[in-house]
């Protein structure tokens, strides 16, 4: 779903101020959940997956292409970009397709990395890009979230000096899911990116539900100093496919390329081009999300247990106890959690998933804390 569209679509049903009834969706869509049932091994609840990918239409375009698996991936990856650069409003040199967004995160890691250059990031984010670096010589200064476990745009300002190389702000961000406010975002971009490259990692920007709020890549339109990672792990449901991309200025895509090493396959390729087509089920995903996360929610309030409203497909939590016991005694009644997210030892972040798997983890959570 181009850009345009997903926004007046947003418009539309009137998301911001909840959904409307699922009953409107097509019957194509329900059909993504005929087989979407818990067997016998775990609840996996644990690493933002949509669980209803791939689409139907995706799988059978997946099925017709091995023919063509044979075939290394280049000539076919032009199609892709191409259709990448027009849902994007850029130019196809602008675009860098990479091994799921993880590859683009590691690859500005090392661009921006290299022989001591600093990078900033807030704490807790998603690590991918600061911890490749590290292993490449670079400094990261982790700077604490605030008050409203949001990035500190004004803290992160504070630290940066002439040997900054790169800023990474993950938006909405993982494990919080908090969500920047689109004024105090793009004044912090202009405001640095003549000091350092910013780079803003959009895997969550589809479950934003707020029409208007602006991706980055209106910036890297503008000839800012700025790099978008997004992905097709999410609402598309192709995590296992590996499949995402960036966005950046020509100068700056051409230097991401040179660093990019496991690339994608023409399964992948073939699967993120269908999926774009099918607006079908990017609504369909978005829906189910909301629906999840009021489950999760309600489940929460039962319990008293403090949460983050979600700008994502999870939601994190205070547990009130230490997170790695939670998280064995959650293993236990057969559902896996999110990880430790430290300094945060006692907050925990639970996916959203099927009706049948947040009800499993309701059930399972309620038995832990009581």
């Amino acid at each position: 779903m181009n850009n345009l569209d997903r926004r007046q679509w947003l418009k539309t049903i009137g998301l911001t101020s909840g959904f409307a009834l699922i009953g409107g969706l097509p019957a194509v869509a329900w059909e993504q959940t005929d087989s979407r049932t818990i067997t016998d091994g775990p609840v996996r609840l644990s690493s933002n997956e949509n669980p209803f990918g791939p689409s139907k239409k995706v799988r059978s375009t997946i099925s017709n292409s091995f023919d063509i698996a044979c075939r290394y991936p280049f000539q076919y990856l032009t199609q892709l970009v191409n259709e990448i650069a027009e849902k994007e409003g850029v130019s196809r040199d602008c675009v860098v397709v990479t091994g799921g967004s993880t590859e683009g995160l590691k690859a500005a890691g090392l661009v921006y990395g290299l022989e001591g250059g600093e990078v900033i990031a807030a704490d807790p984010t998603f690590q991918a890009l600061l911890s490749y670096a590290e292993n490449f010589g670079a400094y990261v200064h982790r700077v604490p979230l605030n008050e409203r476990m949001e990035h500190d745009l004004e803290a992160m300002a504070r630290r940066v000096t002439s040997k900054t190389r790169l800023i990474f702000l993950c938006n909405p961000n993982n494990p919080t899911g908090t969500l920047l406010n689109k004024d105090n975002l793009r004044d912090f971009c202009l405001s640095n990116e003549d000091k350092a490259v910013i780079f803003s990692d959009e895997a969550y920007y589809d479950f934003i539900m707020e029409p208007d709020y602006p991706s980055m890549v209106e910036l890297v339109k503008e000839g800012r100093n700025v790099i978008v990672s997004k992905t097709f792990s999410k609402v598309y449901g192709l995590a296992g496919m590996r499949i995402g991309y960036l966005i950046a200025r020509p100068d700056i895509a051409d230097r991401l390329k040179d660093a990019v090493m496991a690339n994608t396959n023409v399964l992948a390729i073939e699967a993120a081009r269908e999926a774009l087509r099918d607006n079908e089920f990017y609504k369909f995903s978005l829906q189910m999300n909301a629906e999840a996360k009021r489950y999760i929610y309600k489940t929460l309030d039962d319990l008293n247990l403090p949460y983050i409203p979600s700008h994502t497909n999870f939601v994190f939590f205070k547990t009130g106890r230490p997170i790695r016991n939670i998280i064995s005694e959650m293993e236990r009644h057969n559902v896996i959690i999110g990880r430790p997210f430290p300094p945060m030892d006692e907050w925990a972040r639970i996916s959203t998933g099927t009706m049948e798997e947040v009800q499993a983890f309701g059930s399972a959570l309620k038995k832990v804390m009581t």
